[in-house]
């Protein structure tokens, strides 16, 4: 099937567009273009959500949907509570709550998710910290369920397995792990604890999701010492060395915003960032704009992603394998025509 597409269909569905969720026909024309999903900003969902999301939808080339997206994390990262039920911190969960609660709980909200036409949900957060954040300096904090490699695998598995039971696809981050870290990769570049410290204690809760079947994996914006000078969102060691072979993950790979100050601040535009993440293995890339500036991004984006395949920096091959996987997870038949 994905011999008959055009690099730039390809390009495009590897892209995941912002909106925000008052507005979502604002990206209709991106969506018409054939980009693989929309994420959603706000703090407060309108009631007919559902019905504006079906709307963009039926726009998608070939009967193929976006991946609708947003962070419901719980605590200060709620975009929908309005809609759906709040949820506690990850924090407040893992010290009240026992992880069937969790469970339970989540699938709760899940279902509401569901019937509003959310379809992913970029948590849990599995990095281990024990921070005053999420501040600038800190971008975990209280988004953490612990600093306890065990309570962070258990109560992550919890909420991921009640995202599941409630029809919502999890997505586990920020691999390999951004507890600690330096800084806010939002705002700076930084570095996670050193690979030595992490493979014995922050990697755990991701091999207890890949585990579980976790079908995505989102990547951190964060250097990793002793494995990595490049952010881990660039990384072929990261994403490709350790993730896919060493882990042995075969399901879905998108990065955090390649927007963030840790790649701007060290000289990459977004274009840059996406085809550096996706020659180093990334499948699914995102990003933030103001609206105005979204369908030009977007498209430039695309282009520089079809510029690199042509000039031979990106092999064709990395770019179907990527879209390849985003259909997988999606449920296409790629034997269809």
């Amino acid at each position: 099937m994905l011999a008959t597409w055009s690099l730039t269909r390809l390009a495009e569905q590897t892209l995941v567009v912002p909106v925000d969720e008052s507005n979502v026909a604002a990206v209709n024309a991106e969506i018409a273009a054939g980009a693989g999903g929309v994420i959603l900003f706000g703090s407060s969902a309108p009631v007919n959500l559902g019905s504006s999301l079906h709307a963009l939808s039926l726009s998608a080339p070939g009967g193929i949907t976006p991946f609708v997206m947003t962070d419901e994390e719980g605590g200060v990262v709620q975009r929908m509570a309005n809609l759906v039920g709040s949820l506690p911190s990850a924090r407040q969960m893992a010290s009240t709550m026992s992880a069937a609660q969790i469970r339970q709980l989540v699938t709760t909200v899940a279902l509401r998710m569901h019937a509003a036409g959310i379809t992913m949900d970029l948590a849990p957060v599995l990095d281990l910290d024990n921070g005053v954040g999420p501040n600038n300096r800190d971008p975990d904090g209280t988004r953490s369920f612990s600093l306890n490699a065990s309570v962070a695998a258990a109560d992550g598995v919890a909420f991921l397995q009640g995202l599941e039971a409630g029809g919502v696809i999890p997505v586990v981050k920020h691999f390999p792990g951004l507890g600690q870290a330096s800084a806010n990769t939002d705002v700076s570049p930084a570095t996670t604890q050193p690979w030595s410290v992490l493979q014995h204690a922050g990697l755990l809760p991701f091999q207890s999701a890949i585990a579980a079947g976790v079908p995505v994996v989102m990547i951190a914006n964060a250097g990793v010492p002793g494995l990595t000078t490049l952010p881990a969102s660039i990384s072929p060691a990261v994403m490709t060395t350790v993730l896919r072979r060493q882990l042995g993950f075969h399901g879905l790979v998108i990065t955090d915003s390649l927007s963030a100050g840790a790649l701007v601040d060290i000289g990459y535009s977004v274009p840059r960032a996406v085809v550096a993440s996706i020659t180093a293995g990334a499948d699914m890339v995102l990003y933030t704009a103001a609206s105005a500036q979204v369908g030009s991004l977007t498209a430039s984006t695309a282009a520089a992603l079809v510029a690199a395949v042509n000039a031979g920096t990106l092999p064709r091959s990395r770019l179907v394998s990527a879209v390849s996987n985003i259909l997988t997870a999606k449920h296409v038949n790629l034997c269809a025509g």
